[in-house]
């Protein structure tokens, strides 16, 4: 038999009259996390070949939905705008990068009490 392997993926999302929105997995995360390392959004986007719409689209979506904003921009200006996580979004990137570590030891101990 070929070697066996465990994969999942998971997220946070809200539940509104609107219906469930996915409000954070590991792109959101992963966007995030770039956009506190370069301060764009065009960067992060950039980074992860993704469109700049697609990103902006995703950071407004989290800006929506969570009770503070994750990210705010800045437009113009000297330094030519830029955008920045909150600490907020400080706040939710520590605690889903614990939720993934978390699950992702969930699927190492699982694989490991599979017959082999």
């Amino acid at each position: 038999m070929n070697k066996l392997t465990l994969n999942g993926r998971i997220w946070l999302e809200t539940t509104s009259e609107k219906g469930t929105e996915r409000f954070m997995g590991i792109g959101r995360l992963e966007l995030l996390g770039h956009i506190q390392r370069t301060g764009s959004i065009n960067q992060a986007a950039q980074a992860m070949h993704m469109s700049y719409k697609r990103a902006w689209t995703l950071v407004h979506s989290m800006n929506q939905q969570a009770d503070h904003p994750l990210v705010i921009t800045q437009t113009g200006g000297e330094k030519g705008g830029g955008a920045v996580v909150t600490a907020e979004g400080e706040t939710y990137l520590t605690h889903y990068r614990a939720i993934q570590e978390r699950f992702q030891q969930f699927l190492r101990d699982e694989l490991a009490r599979l017959p082999t």
